[in-house]
């Protein structure tokens, strides 16, 4: 038997968790939750680094002081694309800003014009999103930083907790994939981009694939938590890329995953990047998973809308639970409007822009919290459709099964309208496949579980999965031809 343990943080919260491997079969377990808040100063929007770190202490503190456990690993994933940057003493001189600051919208369109869109899909393979690492890097040029200036290494979210964890700066292979500035078809840094950007290249490090033994827990933290010589991992350390590992696929029929929360990660996986003028049309993206695979993946705008959405509503005096607002739309009237969800990627006052988006396309604004709640989750259903046909012409061949993971593949409601909506068979969980993609590749780093394949073995062997099986629907294909026009106009 042996214990792991996966720091897995997201852009609301934070755990960490147990991971016990035994026998071919896993168990998780929440040791801490907490939460991670963005923080808004004058000059922008920042993740509070160091308060995220304590929590990180204190969940390793609960493993070794209070359960007396002797750890096999520890490894952080996070979302993507955000970094802080270090000097040459190690100390942190860029505090990681959030991704959805301000500031990148302006230092997109400016790096755009300087690069040329063209010339930065060919090099990077990537999606093009403001929040991306490389214009938040151009932002911080723009902006004169002095932090900029004086940074001899730039680690992303995952790297900079590992090297306050064990001393160790490299930079994980998938979390580098999601900056922008990852070539994912010569598998090295695109220096030549950043050079055409006037950016610094010394400032990016060596790259390690999941899986590496970055070191040891530092002295003062195994003396604080208890838990002496504890080998540290970098794992997938894109959540993303864990989720995926953890998708218990067999391969017997081709499939595609959906990683849902927040955002909705919706791709295939394969063994080279498509870097073509039609990925670019599709605005498809390659970054990097486990063994060396591509994930040719779309960024969509997922369960966001029904979180800003309660966020609203919280404010107003109204408070309902996640399953509350569930069962509310599954009693609200079906196809009341249909929503494009990638047009409401800014936080704040969702119901209303909801409803400016329905009056400004000629529908009616949805009736009660439960109908809006039901347009969303609709609305998803339908993009999870299109994005599917996307991958279809760039793979070609028909995708079987699609396979939900992570936190919202609790949502039945959701699950039966994407096999509704896909005529697929969509099979949902693991609920925790980043934490348990998290434990498995450290367990694939330490020897004790073999490859990739076996890894997928072992989460169809430890957790519950259900299936739905979506058929023909006339209703929904009606609805889903509004959806394009709408989305269109």
């Amino acid at each position: 038997m042996s214990h792991y343990v996966a720091i897995d943080l997201g852009a609301e919260s934070g755990r960490a968790m147990l991971g016990t491997l035994a026998a071919g079969r896993l168990q998780l377990e929440e040791l801490h939750r907490f939460l991670n808040e963005p923080v808004r100063l004058p000059d922008g929007m920042y993740w509070d680094a160091f308060r995220l770190f304590r929590d990180i202490r204190e969940g390793l503190r609960k493993a070794g002081r209070e359960r007396n456990l002797k750890l096999d690993g520890i490894a952080v994933d996070t979302w993507g694309v955000d970094y802080g940057l270090l000097d040459a003493n190690g100390e942190l001189v860029v505090n990681p800003r959030h991704y959805r600051d301000p500031r990148n919208n302006a230092a997109y369109d400016a790096a755009l014009a300087a690069a040329g869109k063209e010339n930065i899909f060919e090099q990077t393979g990537l999606q093009f999103m403001a929040l991306n690492s490389l214009y938040q890097l151009y932002a911080a040029k723009l902006a004169g930083s002095p932090g900029l200036r004086s940074a001899e290494k730039l680690l992303f979210m995952p790297d900079l907790l590992s090297y306050w964890l064990c001393g160790s700066k490299k930079n994980e292979l998938t979390i580098a994939s999601t900056s922008q500035f990852y070539n994912p078809t010569l598998r090295r840094w695109s220096t030549e981009l950043l050079e055409t950007l006037g950016l610094p290249t010394h400032i990016l490090g060596d790259i390690v694939p999941p899986g590496t033994r970055l070191g040891t827990l530092l002295d003062d933290l195994q003396d604080t938590c208890g838990l002496g010589e504890t080998p540290v991992f970098a794992t997938a350390g894109h959540d993303t890329a864990a989720a995926v590992a953890a998708v218990p696929a067999t391969g017997d029929r081709p499939w595609c995953y959906i990683s849902s929360g927040t955002w909705s990660l919706m791709g295939v996986e394969i063994d080279e990047p498509i870097v073509t003028p039609k990925a670019l049309e599709l605005t498809l993206t390659n970054e990097i998973g486990v063994e060396g695979k591509t994930r040719l993946l779309k960024n969509i705008a997922g369960l966001w809308l029904v979180q800003e959405c309660r966020r609203a509503w919280l404010l107003e005096g109204q408070d309902y639970s996640y399953p509350e607002l569930t069962k509310l739309a599954a009693e609200a009237a079906p196809f009341a409007a249909v929503l494009d969800p990638d047009q409401f990627l800014e936080p704040g006052h969702m119901p209303e822009r909801i409803a400016a988006y329905c009056r400004k396309t000629g529908q009616n604004v949805p009736e009660g919290l439960g109908g809006f709640v039901r347009v969303c989750l609709e609305s998803l259903a339908f993009r999870y459709r299109q994005v599917l046909e996307s991958l279809e012409s760039l793979v070609g061949h028909r995708i079987e099964v699609i396979h939900i993971v992570g936190g919202g593949s609790r949502n039945t409601l959701l699950n039966q309208f994407v096999a509704s909506a896909t005529g697929r068979t969509v099979i949902a969980g693991p609920t925790e496949a980043t934490a348990a993609g998290n434990v498995l590749v450290q367990a694939m780093g330490a020897g004790e579980v073999k490859d990739l394949k076996e890894l997928r073995e072992v989460v169809r062997n430890s957790f519950e999965l259900e299936t739905y099986e979506g058929q023909p629907d006339a209703a929904w294909d009606q609805a889903y031809e509004r959806y394009v026009k709408v989305r269109g106009s």
